[in-house]
């Protein structure tokens, strides 16, 4: 009768299904503005893919009404990172508080971090000034859009060689455990599960760092010639590590 009761009440259909734990983690994932960045980031790089694609099969209006898609999501994006300045002095406090395991890497963070003050303002003044809501030439507005890249640009080679140093005090970790007898069996297979899922971020950002290696680049000279279907390739490839690296990070 319970049953019979709701399937007849429409309003209470739900009450048919069960709560999913997946609806429950996807909900988290998406009321979460990294995981909303990485959703917008995807679409807005794979867009371009689609554009070059319909372009080339000579469907110019189908083309258009992806570039009418993908203008409102980068335009959003960028808005999302006149905030980006908090977390920013959030992780320059941290990290001195609780400073890496090397004092290379704090040198570094601290490098990037001083690249990132200079990027943010940069960026925030080139969308003002785009939007013209700030009245600048548009010489000069170029110019500050090319610098801002240009302090991204440092943090992405940067953080190659973070990565590696990383890698390399992953390695001996790797190796320490190994050779680890003494202890609780439990605490060992833990702090194995730890070292794995480091390698993992590892390899993962590795990764994004190469796809963001071009666009950086391309977007830090001035009437660069790389192409925007090269931009869409390398920025779908950030884009999907990042999307699976914050979709893992719901679930820790």
């Amino acid at each position: 009768m319970p049953i019979f009761s709701r399937l007849s009440n429409p309003l209470a259909v739900a009450g048919n299904f069960q709560p999913n734990p997946s609806i429950d983690r996807l909900v988290k994932f998406l009321n979460s503005v990294p995981g909303t960045d990485k959703i917008l980031m995807f679409v807005q790089y794979y867009s371009k893919i689609l554009i070059w694609f319909f372009n080339r099969i000579g469907k110019e209006s189908w083309a258009q009404r992806i570039v009418n898609l993908n203008n409102p999501v980068t335009d959003f994006r960028i808005f999302l990172r006149f905030y980006g300045l908090l977390p920013l002095i959030q992780w320059m406090i941290h990290i001195e508080h609780h400073p890496p395991v090397s004092s290379l890497l704090l040198q570094i963070e601290r490098i990037q971090n001083l690249t990132m003050i200079f990027y943010y303002p940069l960026e925030h003044i080139w969308w003002l000034a785009n939007h013209e809501v700030i009245s600048i030439s548009e010489a000069r507005m170029n110019k500050i859009g090319v610098w801002s890249c240009r302090f991204w640009a440092v943090h992405v080679i940067l953080q190659f060689l973070h990565l590696a140093i990383e890698w390399k005090l992953y390695k001996r970790r790797s190796r320490d455990i190994i050779k680890k007898v003494d202890g609780d069996e439990d605490d060992i297979r833990k702090e194995k599960r730890q070292i794995k899922k480091a390698g993992e971020r590892i390899i993962r950002d590795t990764i994004i760092n190469i796809g963001y290696l071009p666009l950086t680049m391309h977007w830090s000279i001035e009437n660069s010639s790389f192409p925007d279907i090269g931009v869409g390739i390398f920025g779908t490839l950030a884009a999907f590590y990042q999307l699976v690296g914050a979709w893992k990070a719901t679930n820790e």
